[in-house]
């Protein structure tokens, strides 16, 4: 799914914005605090052509033997390296510090002059360096199904507490029928006739089970992710929901969406033959083929990514004379006792 056309900021600079028009970069930076227009940034005039400069006659010092007659520096019959090369006798793309190298000494992956790392033109051999929206990194797969199953967890604890009485009584009404019909099986007696019937409050007690589940988890997943982005799941795996174009929190409206395309509507179609189950199974597996973003269906409905935070600032240094500091050497502290 290709960026929609917006500023967004830089990642080769955190520091600033540019406009990506869909396909690129255009227009010039700036800075990331300040508010961009709207649009796409002014066409900016091309650069005013060089003024000639016509070569004057050759000055030659009294004394001086005069220039000798040949090829200028860097053609052919002329005892310094062509264009493009190195040191004498290395290959094109060989600079002085080694293969890779361009003829200016720059580092493997730089591209033309003033284009950052890992960035390449189209159709240039080279790979685009990963995206960091807000200036952070994509959260990675495992994090993200380790906060998926904590929050399933503290879910299914919900739904035993608030949920346990529907489903007992569901079970109640359907189990007379099943068992039969398991008795049967292992008897080898495939007829239907004289089963117990299934009761008649099994469909009210499955649509409210269902409707239940879907409320418990509205209210545990959305409001969280619309204020910080991070349910406790999130919050312990130290990653979080942003939205992709700008950098505040998602909003109670972007987050219900988010939470609509693999929570509601997929919940309510549980009972069709587990419809629903397939549909989420497959949401849950969708940022593993999604390039360069990682997004699921869900993050591709609301336009949000899932990043991971920085780690925590660690805590004030205990003092070095204290006996526990991991630091110390034990034979000073031999010594000290």
């Amino acid at each position: 799914m290709s960026v929609q056309p917006g500023w967004y900021i830089d990642p080769a600079d955190t520091e600033t914005r540019r406009y990506w028009d869909g396909e690129g970069w255009i227009g010039a930076p700036i800075p990331v605090d300040a508010t961009p227009p709207e649009g796409p940034p002014p066409v900016e005039p091309p650069p005013a052509p060089p003024a000639p400069v016509t070569p004057g006659p050759a000055q030659v010092s009294p004394g001086s033997a005069p220039p000798a007659a040949g090829p200028p520096p860097g053609w052919p019959g002329h005892p310094g390296p062509p264009p493009g090369y190195g040191a004498p006798g290395t290959p094109p793309g060989h600079g002085p510090q080694g293969p890779g190298y361009g003829p200016q000494g720059a580092p493997p992956g730089y591209g033309p002059a003033g284009a950052p790392p890992g960035w390449a033109p189209p159709g240039w051999a080279g790979r685009m360096p990963a995206p960091r929206p807000h200036g952070l990194p994509l959260a990675g797969y495992g994090r993200r199904l380790a906060a998926r199953l904590i929050d399933l967890a503290l879910l299914l604890a919900l739904n035993v507490l608030v949920n346990g009485w529907f489903v007992w009584r569901f079970l109640d009404e359907i189990g007379p029928y099943w068992r039969e019909v398991l008795r049967r099986a292992m008897e080898g007696d495939t007829s239907r006739e004289g089963l117990p019937q299934i009761g008649a409050q099994a469909g009210g007690l499955q649509l409210a089970i269902v409707v239940i589940t879907a409320a418990l988890w509205l209210a545990y997943e959305v409001p969280a992710t619309a204020s910080s982005g991070q349910t406790l799941g999130k919050r312990l795996m130290r990653i979080k929901v942003v939205p992709l174009a700008v950098d505040e929190p998602l909003g109670f409206g972007r987050a219900l969406a988010r939470w609509n395309t693999y929570g509601l509507w997929p919940t309510l179609l549980w009972c069709c033959f587990g419809v629903g189950l397939l549909i989420q199974f497959v949401d849950a597996i969708s940022p593993l083929f999604d390039h360069p973003l990682r997004q699921a269906l869900h993050d591709k409905r609301a336009q949000t990514v899932v990043v991971q935070l920085p780690d925590p600032a660690p805590t004030a240094e205990r003092p070095l004379n204290d006996s526990s500091d991991p630091r110390e050497n034990p034979h000073d502290r031999n010594r000290k006792t």
